[in-house]
C-alpha cells in the first residue's frame, strides 16, 4: 500500500512540557495577556540569548514595529531591509510611512550583501538621505556576516533591527543570533523552531528603551487609577497561555535544532552530490540552525526547475516552497529602491529563481524524509535523460 500522508514543510512539535504550563495557566486563571508565564518565558529567554531583556509580544511583526518606533523611524524616513525576506521584514517599516531600501544578498551566506550595502550608503550619504534605521535579517536559521554589517552602519549611526524571526538559536562569533543589532527578534509562529502558535519576542541591552516598548505594546497606558493615554498604543501583548507554551518548548529548543540539522545532513548525504544542486552554505563565522533545508536547482544542469520539483512533491502530497520572493519584486513594493550585489547582477532574483525549500521540520520520521528524497531523485531521474552530456557531468 503506498503511503500518501501529508508531509508538511516545518509543522509545530509540541511534547508534555507545554501541557503542563499551560494547565497551570487554566488552574491559576491566569489567561490575560499578563502572568508570571509571560514574565518567566522573557526572563528564560533573556537568560538564553544573553540579552539584557525581553518583551513577549503577539508576533515578530509587532516586534519589528515597536523596534523601529523605539529607533525614532516616522513618515518620511528611509530603513534599509534585507530584500531576500518574508514581507513581515517590511511592512512595519510601511505603518510607519517610512520608504524601505532593499539590499541584496551574496551567495556565501544568502543575507545581507555586505559590497551592495557599502554602495547604497555611500549613495545615501551623498544625497543627504541616510537612513534612520535597518533591518537586517537572518535568513533560515543562519545569522548574516554581522560585524561588517555592524561596521558600516554604526559608521552612519544607524539603528539596526536584527530580525531573528528564524534563526532563534543560531549563533554569530559565539554570540546569540539576534542580540548583535540594537535591538533583536523572534517569532514563534506556527512554523518556527519552536512555537507558542502565535508570537514574538523584542529584546535587547537596553533595558529603558524596552520598558518603553512594553509600555507602548499595552495601549500606552499611562500610570494612572483611571484610563489616561498620551499617545499611541498598541495591543501587542502575549498571552500567559501562549507564554506556557512557549516556556515548554524552550527548553527543547537545543534538541529541535540538533533535529533539523540531522534532517539538513540526511538530505545532504542523498543529494549534494548530484550535478546542478548546491545547497545553501554555512557561514564558517557562526552555527546555522537549519531552521529549512534550502537549495538551488540549476535547470540548465539538471534539466528541471526549482518550481518543476516544488509540483512534483505537491503531486505526492509532499509540502515544499520557493525560496522567499525578494521585496524588490513584490507589486507592492516595486516602486522602492533596490541596491543588488553587483550593479547589473542580483544574487536575490537567482536565488528566487533557482530556490527551494524541503520539508524540515524536527519531527520529520527517518520514513517520510525519504520519501521526499525519492521523489526529488525519481523526478531529477525523469529530466536528466533531456540534458545532453549529463551521463558524462555525473
Amino acid at each position: 500500500m503506498t503511503d500518501n500522508r501529508r508531509i508538511y514543510l516545518s509543522p509545530p512539535h509540541l511534547g508534555e512540557r507545554e501541557k503542563g504550563y499551560v494547565a497551570e495557566a487554566f488552574d491559576t486563571n491566569w489567561i490575560a495577556p499578563f502572568g508570571p508565564h509571560v514574565d518567566e518565558f522573557e526572563r528564560e529567554l533573556a537568560e538564553l540569548t544573553g540579552a539584557r531583556g525581553a518583551v513577549a509580544l503577539s508576533s515578530g511583526t509587532a516586534a519589528i514595529h515597536l523596534a523601529l518606533k523605539l529607533a525614532g523611524v516616522g513618515r518620511g524616513d528611509r530603513v534599509f531591509v534585507s530584500t531576500l525576506t518574508f514581507v513581515a521584514s517590511v511592512n512595519p517599516v510601511l505603518y510607519e510611512g517610512a520608504e524601505p531600501v532593499f539590499i541584496d544578498s551574496d551567495f556565501e551566506t544568502w543575507n545581507m550583501s555586505v559590497q551592495a550595502l557599502e554602495r547604497a550608503l555611500i549613495e545615501a550619504e551623498r544625497e543627504g538621505r541616510l537612513p534612520k534605521a535597518a533591518v537586517v535579517v537572518n535568513l533560515y536559521g543562519q545569522s548574516a556576516d554581522l560585524d561588517p554589517i555592524m561596521a558600516l552602519f554604526r559608521r552612519y549611526g544607524v539603528t539596526v533591527v536584527e530580525d531573528a524571526a528564524e534563526s532563534l538559536g543560531a549563533t554569530y562569533k559565539g554570540k546569540a543570533s539576534g542580540t548583535i543589532g540594537d535591538y533583536g527578534i523572534y517569532s514563534f509562529n506556527g512554523n518556527k523552531i519552536i512555537t507558542t502558535s502565535g508570537g514574538g519576542m523584542l529584546v535587547g541591552h537596553d533595558t529603558g528603551k524596552l520598558a518603553k516598548a512594553r509600555f507602548l505594546a499595552t495601549q500606552a497606558r499611562d500610570p494612572a487609577l483611571h484610563y489616561e493615554h498620551s499617545e499611541l498604543g498598541f495591543n501587542y501583548r502575549m498571552s500567559n497561555v501562549l507564554a506556557g507554551i512557549g516556556r515548554g518548548q524552550l527548553q527543547v529548543l537545543g534538541e529541535r535544532i540538533a533535529a533539523r540539522r540531522a534532517v539538513f545532513e540526511r538530505y545532504e548525504a542523498a543529494l549534494a552530490h548530484i550535478p546542478g544542486i548546491s545547497f545553501m552554505p554555512e557561514a564558517a563565522y557562526g552555527r546555522s540552525t537549519r531552521w529549512l533545508t534550502t537549495l538551488t536547482v540549476n535547470p540548465q544542469i539538471t534539466g528541471v526547475t526549482a518550481v518543476e520539483l516544488v509540483k512534483a512533491l505537491a503531486a505526492d502530497n509532499i509540502e515544499a516552497r520557493p525560496v522567499w520572493k525578494p521585496m524588490h519584486l513584490q507589486p507592492l513594493l516595486r516602486q522602492y529602491e533596490y541596491y543588488a550585489h553587483e550593479p547589473q547582477f542580483s544574487v536575490s532574483d537567482q536565488l528566487f529563481a533557482q530556490g527551494l525549500c524541503l520539508p524540515s521540520g524536527s519531527s520529520l520520521s527517518e520514513a517520510d524524509q525519504q520519501r521526499v528524497i525519492d521523489c526529488v531523485l525519481r523526478r531529477l531521474g525523469e529530466a536528466r535523460m533531456t540534458v545532453p552530456g549529463y551521463a558524462a557531468q555525473a
